[in-house]
């Protein structure tokens, strides 16, 4: 599997253009790196992210995605599914989005969205172990800061003990598949959140049935690989997001034009997206989010060690 971890010997330096700041990183014990302060503000102006440096090793060369790492012990269960009657559970979405939810989603039984549920549900704890220190510094920004967060591809609710707990806070979780929505809840009374404050939603990032402008905050690790429109994804995240809301993020991107590791994921590309629901190796996910009409974006982009095909990742916040 492929797992994230922080590493204080993984460096890098950062610079700052109209808003935006690009981090790359540098096997130089020189480099430095910027930090965040914390305030008691949801805006983000100019400031430095103080999150660390993520590393990563693997004892595969598939599947970077956190939430869809052992998708591969799925390939017979997804040629079975081809020949399966799709059901659906879109009942409770406006029409709109239950519509777009089935366009770009189609349904699958309900076998295989629970066998999927469970695998990652059991599968993923030595990944979040690795990747906890991370997560914690990053998510520590909402942590007081906001009473309404949406959280897109919440999967079995891995992120929720960072930043949901008490009575202070109401969260959103946005899944394709309904099967999550019992690990999902459960990790939300783990985490301390009141199980009136949790509200699972099937839908997809494209077409979120939110109303405008009505969340503090926008959670996605890892999702943005696997959308079938990040263009369109990101215009959904802005838009049900208040003024001066936060986007958090973390994801994997495309390789150097050029470079042998590109020419790599260009051949790998169809067999990710076979075996990892839809992830894509070659998205320049970064460049759409900072070109996407955020007001400010903080960007951090870090080569992951031992990672192989899945380099470099982005990961930082946006501020609407």
């Amino acid at each position: 599997m492929m797992v994230l971890h922080t590493n204080p010997a993984t460096w890098v330096v950062s610079c700052k253009t109209d808003g935006r700041r690009w981090s790359s990183p540098l096997n130089n014990s020189s480099a430095t790196r910027t930090r965040l302060p914390l305030s008691s503000s949801l805006h983000v102006s100019n400031h430095d992210l103080g999150v660390p440096q993520l590393l990563c090793s693997s004892s595969s060369m598939f599947c970077s995605c956190g939430r869809r790492c052992y998708i591969q012990s799925l390939g017979t269960a997804l040629l079975t599914l081809i020949l399966l009657p799709p059901t659906s559970n879109a009942s409770d979405l406006p029409p709109d989005s239950k519509a777009v939810l089935n366009r770009i989603h189609p349904p699958r039984p309900d076998w295989y969205e629970e066998f999927y549920a469970s695998v990652l549900n059991s599968g993923m704890k030595a990944y979040e172990a690795e990747i906890a220190g991370y997560k914690s510094q990053l998510f520590s920004n909402l942590k007081g800061k906001a009473s309404k967060v949406l959280e897109i591809g919440v999967g079995t609710g891995p992120n929720l003990k960072y930043y949901a707990s008490g009575n202070d806070v109401f969260v959103f979780g946005v899944d394709p598949n309904t099967k999550m929505e019992k690990y999902a809840q459960a990790a939300a009374l783990a985490a301390g959140l009141p199980k009136e404050k949790f509200k699972f939603v099937q839908a997809v990032g494209e077409s979120l049935p939110l109303d405008d402008a009505s969340v503090d905050a926008v959670v996605g690790t890892l999702v943005l690989c696997s959308v079938t429109d990040v263009s369109m994804a990101l215009k959904e995240v802005k838009r049900v997001l208040r003024p001066g809301g936060l986007y958090l993020f973390v994801e994997h991107v495309a390789a150097k034009d050029g470079s042998s590791l590109r020419f790599f994921q260009n051949i790998l590309e169809p067999l990710q997206g076979t075996l990892a629901d839809g992830c894509q190796l070659t998205r320049k996910t970064g460049e759409t989010i900072s070109e996407a009409g955020f007001s400010t974006v903080d960007i951090n982009m870090a080569f992951l060690a031992s990672a192989l095909f899945i380099n470099p990742h982005v990961y930082g916040i946006a501020c609407k």
